[in-house]
């Protein structure tokens, strides 16, 4: 399947390496060229606005100028522009404060709520563990534990290997 077959169909890879904005591009105008071939309404910018207030602050503001979580929230903020049923995220944590962080994945856990499935691949175990539904630990590319994100969470192996405790 190509790529533009699998956004149409709903999937989007919402959290490339280095975000995948347009650093020379304002707010808007990231938003506006965002994955998507629908004419986007101004209901659904009110909703990512709604989600990441600063943006509507900053729309005339080069994308490239905005701080690192920022430059996160315009890049879920592209995407979900596009309606996706399945956002795919990359470490969307990577390289903020951990205030930011946790905004970031408050978010997160709202996008799901309203009906959006999550993929979310990350690092901060802790962080990730607390807001996900099913939760799977590899290594060298085997699954080598599954469960929800609370018995993850809570398996003494996880936490000695992963949480450090």
């Amino acid at each position: 399947m190509k790529n533009h077959e699998v956004v149409r169909r709903g999937a989007l890879y919402a959290m490339p390496e280095r975000r995948g904005i347009f650093i020379n591009l304002t707010v808007l105008e990231n938003l506006i060229v965002g994955p998507t071939s629908k004419k986007v309404t101004q209901q659904a910018f009110d909703e990512v606005y709604a989600l990441f207030p600063i943006l509507k602050e900053r729309t005339k503001q080069i994308a490239g100028t905005l701080s690192g979580g920022e430059q996160q929230m315009l890049a879920i903020s592209r995407a979900l522009l596009a309606k996706p049923r399945l956002m795919l995220l990359d470490e969307p944590s990577l390289g903020l404060a951990p205030q930011i962080t946790q905004s970031i994945f408050n978010t997160i856990r709202t996008i799901n709520k309203s009906g959006t499935t999550v993929m979310l691949v990350e690092q901060n175990a802790n962080a990730a563990l607390k807001i996900a539904d099913r939760a799977y630990v590899l290594e060298v590319g085997e699954t080598v534990l599954s469960g929800s994100g609370a018995e993850l969470l809570n398996n003494d192996e996880v936490r000695r290997a992963y949480l450090g405790e």
